[in-house]
């Protein structure tokens, strides 16, 4: 195989474009372009292999070279499978593979989470241009019994493929609202907790007030300032720059002495270590460094989440000649404007500088927490200094894609003969190379310095086939590596039992929401839902009341995941059942995994036979697919930290398109077990929440999509507010 180089500027001299986005002909995606395989031999060792793939007419096809566009040359696909309503997409973030870095996703079957096919692409842009693609295309293509296929012109034998749980399902559900993107930015309507107060470098300066401080009437210890700034770049190139710690980032960071990664987590999340210079600090301040927790994230639009806070890391102690500074919450929104040519970047810190307080005053802080801030302003003059010439950036976008409309029709290999009822997406992965792992020279070319190579870092995947001993035992000590967590956040919840709970009970009411651990019905208008001219004006109106009252709660935790609280004896629901009426609950079941499994559970109940509300009805007795494909949550951090309301967003999401949701159907309940497990970057969202947590107030809604003229307006089915839950009041599922 060709260096990758080469087959861009191919690509690029037949006027292929950078943009790489299909058309959308007669409804269907349509998108080519070239992907990376990602596949693992039998000591799970991830390696990579080129292919060039084309999404057409519901299908997705694999060359081993790109098709050609003359009629007469046309050849057959390698392999081939339907996109059909059953498929799901993640997106796993990046990784490193023999040193390049790839960002993954992932296509499976949701009725086989084994049928799979892992993909990477050497840019994020990229990858969510397909994975939009690919949403699109399953949801718009009909239900099939048999709905992953397979070409075959050749035999071939099934392939272990990776299926570990950590990296399945892996999508963004912050960011992934629906396949097509509301008009507005939020389905909350909340005041900004932003207030300017000046201006510098050309830079706007915001302070975020305090509760019951809207007017700025006085400045804390370490307050939490933003500055927000253009940057003429778009904004994949200026969240490489921001995510490098390589040399490119002396160029523009006055403030970074050095930088490393000192472990991945997993592939939105990591521990890096920075130690700063002390010539732009105050004189006789000694150097500071910081140890903190980085995330990132990709929105729909293109904006890129990237967050940062301390933690303590057994590796990484206090070094002699720096004092440890303690960031409290920080980070970048980097925004693409005017048709991605330009990037609104806004940068936040609220941090604690440490031991120099005693002889600085508290207006120093400010002082040194805005020079900081001053990196977006340099970060302008570094972009403005390459006159716009962003492309030769060492970590540019790669490879290219294609406009599938400029292949004639039939060029793919002519009409979907080769598309089998019979296989799956195991079968898309080429078993001819299974044992070719070691890469080519031109991949070890395109690798990334900013990235961390440590092979050791990324998790191994189940296998089908059965290993030899000696492969068992290193995959064992290859897990064994990537589970050890060695990192503590600064704001980590203590873990301690509680007293006995009846099931819908557990978590008390507070109407007045001045107690902790408590819960209360949100206020509907607070929440923004589709009118009933939606479908033609696309805009949200809003809401003025809820179908269902909220009844109660649940705050227990267990050593595994406990699913169908609705249907155990003694409890709220079954009470209710033994009296018998009209009454129908509705149970959202929101499972975190960690060291202990915790459930918040929260019971809604209506009196209005099920009948009566036909949507609710289809949604209540229909399959698996059609509830995904529907029930939405619109979540809400009204006081808290930036860096966890930033983490949740205000922004509605299709949760079954993002997480794993397992339903229980009882006589007069549904209980919908939404498993934050399943995805790695919800995963890392409540990771971070639950540090916060006794901190926080957090109010959601719940609701069915409507997407025809029938089921418009929407409607709320009910809120919540959870006000400073505390994890060590959790009870235990042993007293229950």
């Amino acid at each position: 195989m060709g260096g990758a180089a080469e087959v861009v500027e191919e690509d690029a001299a037949a006027g292929t474009g950078s943009g790489g986005e299909g058309g959308e002909a007669e409804g269907r995606m349509e998108m080519e372009g070239w992907l990376y395989l990602i596949r693992s031999n039998l000591l799970g060792l991830q390696y990579s292999r080129k292919r060039y793939f084309v999404l057409e007419d519901a299908a997705l096809r694999c060359f081993k070279a790109a098709p050609s566009s003359s009629p007469s040359k046309r050849e057959d696909p390698v392999r081939s499978a339907i996109i059909d309503s059953c498929i799901r997409v993640t997106d796993n973030g990046r990784e490193s593979v023999h040193r390049s870095v790839f960002y993954i996703f992932t296509l499976y079957n949701a009725s086989n989470h084994y049928d799979q096919l892992k993909l990477g692409a050497r840019s994020s842009e990229e990858a969510a241009r397909w994975i939009r693609c690919l949403m699109e295309s399953a949801l718009k293509s009909p239900r099939k019994d048999e709905h992953i296929v397979a070409c075959s012109h050749k035999r071939w034998q099934a392939l272990r493929l990776s299926c570990r749980s950590s990296h399945l399902h892996s999508i963004d559900w912050t960011a992934f609202s629906s396949v097509h993107n509301d008009p507005m930015a939020s389905d909350v309507i909340a005041p900004s907790p932003w207030t300017i107060f000046g201006i510098k470098n050309g830079l706007r300066l915001f302070t975020e007030a305090k509760d019951g401080d809207s007017d700025r009437k006085y400045w804390d210890d370490h307050p939490a300032i933003m500055a927000v700034g253009v940057v003429d770049a778009n904004s994949e190139v200026v969240f490489q720059t921001v995510m490098s710690l390589g040399q490119s980032r002396s160029e523009w960071d006055f403030c970074l002495q050095e930088g490393r990664v000192l472990e991945h987590i997993d592939s939105h999340t990591d521990i890096i270590h920075k130690k700063l210079r002390g010539d732009w600090l105050p004189w006789g301040m000694r150097k500071r460094d910081l140890l903190l927790r980085r995330y990132w994230r990709r929105e729909d639009d293109g904006t890129y989440v990237l967050l940062y806070h301390s933690v303590f890391h057994y590796r990484c102690r206090s070094e002699r000649g720096y004092v440890r500074a303690c960031l409290k919450s920080g980070g970048y929104v980097i925004s693409p404007v005017n048709q991605g040519k330009q990037s609104v970047v806004k940068h936040m810190l609220a941090i604690d500088w440490k031991f120099w307080k005693s002889y600085l005053l508290t207006s120093s802080a400010k002082y040194i927490t805005i020079c900081m801030l001053g990196r977006v302003a340099a970060l302008r003059e570094f972009f403005r200094a390459k006159n716009g010439n962003c492309a030769c950036l060492e970590f540019s976008s790669g490879e290219l894609t294609r406009d599938i409309g400029r292949l004639p029709e039939g060029s793919l290999g002519g009409s979907n003969r080769h598309l089998s009822s019979n296989g799956s997406f195991v079968q898309l992965n080429d078993a001819a190379d299974e044992f070719f792992d070691v890469p080519d020279e031109s991949e070890y070319d395109q690798r990334e310095s900013m990235w961390p190579s440590d092979e050791s870092t990324h998790a191994v995947d189940q296998r089908h086939a059965k290993l030899s001993s000696a492969a068992v035992f290193v995959r064992k000590l290859h897990d064994l590596a990537v589970q050890k967590r060695g990192y503590v956040d600064l704001q980590g919840a203590a873990d301690f039992d509680n007293g006995p709970c009846c099931y819908g009970y557990t978590l008390p009411k507070d109407s007045s929401c001045a107690m902790p651990s408590t819960w209360a019905m949100t206020d509907p208008a607070t929440f923004l839902i589709r009118g009933e001219s939606y479908l033609l004006d696309r805009q949200k109106i809003k809401a003025n009341c809820t179908l269902m009252q909220m009844v109660g709660a649940d705050w227990i935790k267990s050593d595994k995941r406990e699913d169908d609280l609705a249907g155990r004896p003694g409890g709220l629901v079954q009470k209710y059942a033994a009296q018998g009426g009209n009454k129908f609950f509705f149970i959202v079941n929101i499972q975190v995994p960690g060291s202990s499994t915790y459930s918040l559970a929260l019971y809604y109940m209506m009196d209005t036979p099920l009948e009566k509300v036909p949507l609710l009805e289809r949604f209540v007795n229909g399959d698996d697919a059609f509830r995904n494909s529907r029930f939405k949550l619109i979540p809400y951090i009204s006081k808290g930290s930036w860096i966890v309301k930033q983490s949740v967003g205000k922004k509605a999401c299709l949760v079954g398109q993002a997480l794993e949701i397992n339903y229980f159907r009882g006589s007069n309940y549904l209980e919908l077990g939404v498993d934050i497990g399943s995805s790695t970057v919800a995963r890392g969202v409540v990771s971070l929440v639950l540090g916060y947590l006794n901190n926080l107030v957090i109010e959601m809604a719940f609701l069915v999509q409507g997407n025809t003229q029938e089921e418009l307006p929407e409607f709320l089915l009910g809120t919540c507010r959870l006000n400073y839950l505390d994890a060590s009041k959790a009870v235990s599922i042993d007293d229950c």
